[in-house]
C-alpha cells in the first residue's frame, strides 16, 4: 500500500504518542498474497482480462481486445441469491437487448462461516449468464449496502467486539461496521480476495465478468461521522499528509464546494480535521469520506491482487437541502469526489446512482479527465426517460455503460419489456459507431434538461460535428408537448464520415446549418431510416418530402427509439 493511506494517520498518531492500534496494512497485504507490482494506480491489468483503455478522447472498456459498450440492467438486491428465481429471467434479459447484467454478490452468502467459502451461487450465476450470452458486472455487497452492513455474515454481525460498529455521539452502535477498524477491513478484504481468486480460476479465459463494484453506496447514517474514542481521536488528529498534498496539487481544479470549505477555514496546509476544514458537519463529512475511501481502496487492493479487473465505487446522491447524515454522509458525492480520488487510488472510477430528474447535471459532475463515466444504477424505464438518459450518457459524456435498476421486474412487464428492447436494440445496432464516435470525439448527446423538481426546459440546443451545426428542437406539432412527454425526448448524433451521420433517439428535430459563418447552406442528400426485423436491422424507407420538411430537417418521431442514417451537402 502506498504511503498516504490510512497508515499515514496511524503512524502520525503513534509519533504523537497517542495510544491507537496501528493498522496491519503491510502484514495484511503480505498475508493475502498481494504483489507490490500490482499496487498503485498505474499497474498493468492481466494481459487479456477486461480493462480500461484510453482511446482517443474517451476511456473505454476493452474486452478481448475490442471496445465494449455495456447495455446493462441491475437486478434487484435478492434476485441472484436464488438461481431458480433467476432461471426464467435470464433469457428475457437477453431478449430485451441487454448484453450485461449487474448482479450483487453477498458476503453473507459466500462466507457463511469464517474462512469457509461457498461459491456455488456465483458459479451458477456465471454459468447461467454464459448460457444466455450475457456478461456480468459483480456488485460486492460486503461491509456496505445502501450505507448499512446488512450483507455482512452472521459471524461478523454477532461479534461487535471483534468487528466493531460505527458509534453515535451517545455511545450507542449502528447497523454500520466501523470504517476505522482494521479487523473489519481485514475480514472484508480477505473475503473479497477469495472471491476474486475464484472468479479468476473459473473465468479468466471466458471473461464473463467484466468489472466489480467494491461495496455499495458507502456512507454514514444518521450523523455525519462516526464517534467513540477511536473515531474522536482520529478526528482530532492531523489530516493525513497525502490528502493535504492532493489538495495543494489540485487546488485549481477542486470541486467548488470542497474548495470553498477549505478556503473558508483558512486553506491551511496542516492541522486536524476541524482546523483544516472548519468545525461542524463539513469537516465531519470530509473525515468520513477519507476513511470510507481508505476502506474501499484496501478492499480493492486485496481483490486486484487476486484478479485485476476494473473496480469502482458507486454513490447514493444527496438531495438538495439535506445535511450529512440525513443523506449517506461521506460517499463519493459530487462535492467529495476529490477526497475519494485522493483516498482511493486503487478504484478505477467513481459512479453515481441517479434517481433524480436532473440526470444530465448529476452525470456531468462525474465526467472528468480522471474519471470515466458509467451509470450503474438509475430509473426511468417506467417513465420512458431511460432511453433519453442512455443516449445522453453515451453521446455527451462518453459513458462506457448504462444500467437501469430492477431490470428483472421490468422483464416481466410487457410494456416495459418492449420499451427497453426498443432502446437497447437500437443502441446495440449502432454500438460500433457509438464507440468509434467516442474514440474520435465525433459524437454528441442531448435530451430535454430537467431540474431536480421536475421542471423541463425544451429550449433548442446546438451541437457541432465537423463542418455542420445541428440545432436540436423538441417541439412536435403532431403530439402534445406536456412535461411528461417532453421528458422522454432525446438522442445522439454520430459523425461517420465528412458528410455522413447517424441520428438515434426519440422526439426531436435537427435543423441544419454550416458550422462556420458564411454564405454556404446545407441540404440533405439522403436520409434512410433503419428498423428491426426478425432477420435483424435493415434499411427501410428513403425519407423525403413531408418526412424531412422538403429536405430541410431530420426528424425522429416521438415514441420508440429509431435510427436514421443521412448524408448532407453544402451549396451556395
Amino acid at each position: 500500500m502506498k504511503r498516504g493511506t490510512a497508515e499515514v494517520f496511524y503512524r502520525e498518531a503513534l509519533n504523537r504518542g497517542e495510544h491507537m492500534q496501528k493498522p496491519t496494512i503491510t502484514k495484511m497485504i503480505i498475508g493475502l498474497g498481494c504483489s507490490a507490482a500490482l499496487i498503485g494506480g498505474a499497474h498493468a491489468a492481466e494481459p487479456s482480462s477486461p480493462h480500461l483503455e484510453k482511446r482517443g478522447t474517451s476511456t473505454q472498456l476493452v474486452v478481448n481486445g475490442e471496445p465494449y459498450l455495456m447495455l446493462g440492467g441491475e437486478l434487484t438486491n435478492s434476485a441472484s441469491s436464488d438461481p431458480s428465481y433467476m432461471e426464467p429471467i435470464w433469457p428475457k434479459l437477453k431478449a430485451m437487448g441487454l448484453n450485461t447484467v449487474l448482479t450483487p454478490v453477498s458476503w453473507q452468502q459466500i462466507e457463511p462461516q469464517q474462512g469457509k467459502f461457498d461459491f456455488s451461487v456465483i458459479d451458477r450465476i456465471i454459468a447461467d449468464s454464459r448460457q444466455s450470452n450475457l456478461r456480468l458486472v459483480l456488485l460486492w455487497f460486503g461491509s456496505w449496502k445502501n450505507s448499512m452492513s446488512c450483507y455482512a455474515p452472521s459471524w461478523v454481525k454477532r461479534d461487535d467486539q471483534t468487528y466493531p460498529r460505527a458509534m453515535l455521539p451517545d455511545g450507542t452502535g449502528t447497523e454500520i461496521l466501523s470504517a476505522l477498524s482494521q479487523a473489519n477491513i481485514h475480514a472484508d478484504a480477505t473475503a473479497f480476495r477469495a472471491l476474486m481468486a475464484h472468479i479468476k480460476q473459473i473465468d479468466q479465459h471466458e471473461h464473463t465478468v467484466l468489472m466489480v463494484q467494491v461495496e455499495n453506496e458507502i456512507g454514514m447514517l444518521p450523523v455525519a461521522r462516526e464517534h467513540g474514542p477511536i473515531a474522536d481521536a482520529a478526528y482530532n488528529a492531523e489530516v493525513p499528509a497525502a490528502l493535504m498534498r492532493y489538495l495543494e496539487i489540485h487546488k485549481a481544479t477542486l470541486r467548488p464546494r470542497l474548495k470553498e470549505i477549505w478556503e473558508r477555514a483558512g486553506a491551511h496546509d496542516h492541522g486536524n480535521w476541524p482546523a483544516v476544514f472548519g468545525p461542524g458537519q463539513d469537516s465531519e463529512e470530509i473525515f468520513t469520506a477519507w476513511f470510507d475511501a481508505q476502506y474501499a481502496t484496501e478492499v480493492a487492493v486485496a481483490g486486484r491482487a487476486a484478479y485485476d479487473l476494473p473496480m469502482y465505487a458507486n454513490v447514493a446522491l444527496n438531495r438538495p437541502g439535506k445535511t450529512p447524515g440525513e443523506y449517506p454522509s461521506g460517499g463519493p458525492l459530487p462535492h467529495l469526489v476529490d477526497i475519494w480520488k485522493a483516498g482511493a487510488p486503487e478504484l478505477s472510477f467513481l459512479s453515481p446512482d441517479i434517481y433524480f430528474d436532473n440526470f444530465e447535471r448529476m452525470l456531468n459532475y462525474y465526467h472528468r479527465p480522471d474519471n470515466p463515466v458509467f451509470v450503474p444504477e438509475t430509473n426511468g424505464v417506467d417513465t420512458r426517460r431511460a432511453g433519453a438518459n442512455a443516449a445522453y450518457a453515451f453521446g455527451a459524456d462518453d459513458a462506457m455503460g448504462f444500467s437501469p435498476f430492477a431490470i428483472d421486474r421490468f422483464a416481466g412487464s410487457h410494456d416495459d419489456f418492449d420499451y427497453v428492447h426498443s432502446v437497447y436494440s437500437a443502441l446495440g445496432h449502432i454500438a460500433p459507431e457509438i464507440l468509434a464516435g467516442q474514440h474520435a470525439g465525433r459524437i454528441a448527446g442531448f435530451q430535454v434538461p430537467m431540474t431536480y423538481g421536475g421542471a423541463v426546459d425544451d429550449t433548442a440546443q446546438t451541437r457541432v460535428l465537423g463542418d455542420y451545426k445541428f440545432t436540436v428542437s423538441y417541439d412536435d406539432p403532431r403530439t402534445p408537448d406536456s412535461p411528461k412527454r417532453l421528458m422522454t425526448r432525446g438522442g445522439l448524433i454520430i459523425q461517420t464520415g465528412p458528410d455522413s451521420f447517424i441520428a438515434a433517439g426519440s422526439g426531436f428535430t435537427l435543423s441544419l446549418s454550416p458550422a462556420a459563418p458564411g454564405p454556404t447552406k446545407v441540404g440533405i442528400d439522403t436520409d434512410w431510416e433503419e428498423h428491426e426485423t426478425k432477420q435483424g436491422w435493415q434499411r427501410g424507407r428513403l425519407l423525403n418530402g413531408d418526412d424531412t420538411v422538403e429536405g430541410r430537417v431530420i426528424r425522429l418521431p416521438d415514441g420508440d427509439f429509431s435510427v436514421q442514417r443521412f448524408t448532407l451537402y453544402r451549396y451556395h
